[in-house]
């Protein structure tokens, strides 16, 4: 399972109002390359060596090269690159709440070792878990700062690791909303204890310090206000939602999983400061119960999430319910998806990217039928491309996913690790719209 932290969609909505030469453009495309370049099958996390260090820190030295060079493991001196050393703490001090706070010995209750590598490509605009080790950029020095300043960053791609070792929630709908959301709710509570706040205290935002200074923007979510983290003329507006009167039914962003994750992440919230105190141990260690207890499988929704949750919070019951109610969740009760799509004639050709760790929505579309130079290549593409054989892989956390529509039909939702050699010549041709 890999599993970005900038939402695809916002690193489109990026690339639709930047030229060609800005490093969020290269790092889609290295995205795509990454995607499709993996195995196809999950890896398994490897078994405890005792005389491994619980973690490493390498450098990609700025290539795509994976693991990259080791440059600091567990107990050894700061190395000097702030990049390293700030990935050095935020894993530190995560499995230290891991052990600390819910008795559990690293992310697959195994005491299975940490590798993270940081300077991952040239000015590469995300981070994530890609199913055996985290990654880490360096931001693109005009829109994001490096990827390890926010130890939440740190954080919630760890947390995946344990989502995907414990409940496995499916990385779409309500069941991807809520790997987001568990991912943001442990990244919080870290964040939280590394500064030694409560839940009344915390600024309950995600990814604060991720924008440099010229964003208009103070995080790239708010657990406490979904929809209010940045509003930005190049990046647009959060589009987070905090209530099921709100929810989105899409099928891009792996069905909203960064839209909708604004739901549970708000009823943690309301949980957490109703109950007071430390969020890892308060609120936290009820969500951390019920994610390990059983009751959350792979394709479980917010309704049955909640259910899960309320039924570990034994005291704090009431404050628990109340907080699901506040967003419009009845636990038991699940919701519909979105009805599938008519065919129509593919006269028009839309391709949409959406996902990573920001969760923005880049579009572009060809006319077959109108003079568009490109529209040539694209009836090439598509008629040589047999739609119905795709086979895909599940999504993955934070990672980017392409949605191909031909007319109003939705022909395949592809992850880009799933990409072949044609459609990502297609998405590359549609998505330029130069």
């Amino acid at each position: 399972m890999s599993c970005f932290f900038i939402p695809r969609y916002l690193l489109e909505r990026l690339a639709a109002s930047v030229d060609e030469s800005h490093p969020c453009r290269r790092t889609l495309s290295i995205d795509s390359r990454l995607r499709s370049g993996r195995a196809t099958a999950v890896p398994e996390a490897a078994p405890a060596d005792p005389g491994a260090p619980a973690w490493t820190i390498h450098t990609a030295e700025n290539g795509s090269t994976l693991p990259g060079t080791a440059v600091r493991a567990a107990g050894q001196p700061a190395s000097g690159d702030v990049a390293v050393d700030e990935a050095y703490a935020g894993i530190e001090s995560t499995l230290a709440m891991l052990a600390d706070v819910y008795g559990r010995s690293s992310y697959d209750g195994e005491g299975a070792p940490v590798s993270a590598t940081v300077h991952y490509e040239r000015n590469y605009d995300n981070a994530f878990w890609d199913g055996t080790q985290l990654v880490f950029g360096d931001g693109d020095g005009e829109m994001f700062d490096r990827f390890t300043k926010p130890v939440d960053v740190l954080a919630h791609e760890l947390s995946h690791a344990l989502t995907e070792h414990t409940a496995g929630l499916q990385y779409h709908g309500q069941s991807g909303a809520l790997n987001e959301s568990v991912s943001d709710v442990f990244a919080s509570c870290l964040k939280q204890r590394v500064l030694g706040q409560d839940a009344d205290a915390a600024d309950w935002l995600i990814g604060e310090g991720i924008f440099l200074p010229g964003v208009q923007g103070r995080a790239l979510r708010s657990m406490a206000e979904p929809g209010t983290a940045y509003d930005d003329p190049k990046i647009g507006r959060d589009p987070q939602v905090g209530s099921m009167d709100d929810y989105v039914e899409t099928s891009d962003d792996d069905g909203g999983v960064h839209i909708n994750s604004g739901i549970p992440n708000r009823a943690f919230h309301l949980a957490a400061t109703g109950i007071g105190g430390s969020a890892a141990e308060g609120a936290g260690r009820i969500w951390f119960d019920a994610l390990v207890g059983g009751g959350v499988t792979p394709t479980t929704d917010f309704a049955g999430f909640s259910e899960a949750v309320i039924a570990a919070a034994g005291e704090h019951t009431d404050t628990v319910t109340e907080a699901w109610r506040q967003v419009g969740v009845t636990p038991g009760a699940s919701t519909p998806g979105p009805a599938p799509a008519e065919p129509s004639e593919p006269s028009r050709v839309v391709v949409r990217r959406s996902g990573g760790f920001a969760g923005l929505v880049t579009e572009g579309a060809v006319d077959l039928d109108g003079d568009d130079p490109r529209a040539p290549q694209v009836r090439i593409l598509i008629a040589r491309i047999d739609f119905a054989s795709i086979t895909v892989r599940a999504p993955q956390p934070d990672r980017f996913v392409y949605s191909f529509l031909l007319g109003e039909r939705e022909a395949a939702r592809v992850p880009e690790p799933d990409l072949s050699a044609d459609l990502e010549q297609l998405a590359r041709l549609v998505l330029d719209s130069t």
